[in-house]
């Protein structure tokens, strides 16, 4: 895609999943990617994948909820690649199990959820736009941010309060960072998965979540981490440069139905 060879990406929640393989991607258009995740072995996993396909990667070890390890991610990107093109802020955890409805639920639970989809977003944001208010601009922007959310930001679905809380604050936060950065350069865009095998627990746990969300899905199929690693580099690439503040919906015609 047009724009991507030579940028700079960070990509949290990198190290499996959506991330892993929107990392994958980005690094296939020519970007050199800072791998972010919790989970240590994992982001170095998917760097060594990128490096060995010829691309280049560093791995950063931070949880994104936690704003001084993520501060610390962020300045080692900078000290390592000297700016900062992209980001993709998609770690997100989610419970089949322990989420529910308001009346049961756990605040232990609530804060686990909200820490890590919501607080976690906007300290990526608040460092990302730091940083690129800083840098000069490139092709005429300075950054993009491409955040992950959820269908479930936009709908509600049965015993997931927690999770789409914390996805519905996500599609705002686009939308503000968008209308409040545009006249400096920085663009900020959403795509909003549906189901996704993304080989982690969530709704395939409960037989009667895995028929709902069949059901409700109305491509034949559920999506792979390919389908949404495809999008996020349009939305961060030269091709999409006047799209701002657009959740974009990957959800096999979910909310078309």
């Amino acid at each position: 895609m047009r724009g991507l060879k030579g940028k700079i990406a960070a990509v949290t929640g990198a190290g499996s999943g959506i991330g892993r393989g929107g990392a994958l991607r980005l690094a296939e258009e020519g970007c050199k990617v800072a791998v972010i995740d919790w989970n240590g072995p994992a982001a170095e996993k998917t760097a060594a994948d990128i490096k060995a396909a010829g691309g280049e990667a560093i791995a950063i070890t931070a949880d994104v909820s936690k704003e001084n390890e993520i501060s610390a991610a962020f300045r080692k990107v900078v000290d390592t690649y000297k700016r900062l093109d992209i980001l993709v802020s998609n770690a997100g955890i989610f419970s089949a199990t322990r989420d529910g409805q308001v009346h049961a639920l756990d605040k232990e639970v609530w804060d686990e959820i909200v820490g890590v989809n919501l607080t976690g977003m906007f300290f990526g944001c608040k460092r990302a736009v730091q940083q690129m208010l800083r840098q000069e601009p490139r092709n005429g922007v300075r950054g993009r941010i491409v955040n992950i959310t959820s269908q479930h930001g936009m709908i509600s679905s049965p015993d997931d309060f927690a999770y789409g809380v914390s996805k519905a604050g996500g599609v705002y936060m686009t939308r503000q960072i968008a209308a409040d950065y545009a006249r400096d350069l920085i663009v900020c865009n959403a795509v909003a998965p549906g189901k996704i095998l993304t080989g982690k627990p969530g709704v395939a746990v409960d037989p009667a979540k895995l028929d709902y969300a069949r059901q409700r899905t109305p491509m034949p199929r559920f999506g792979e981490p390919s389908d949404v690693a495809n999008a996020a580099p349009f939305l961060a690439s030269d091709q999409a440069t006047y799209i701002t503040g657009v959740n974009l919906m990957v959800d096999g015609g979910w909310m078309a139905a």
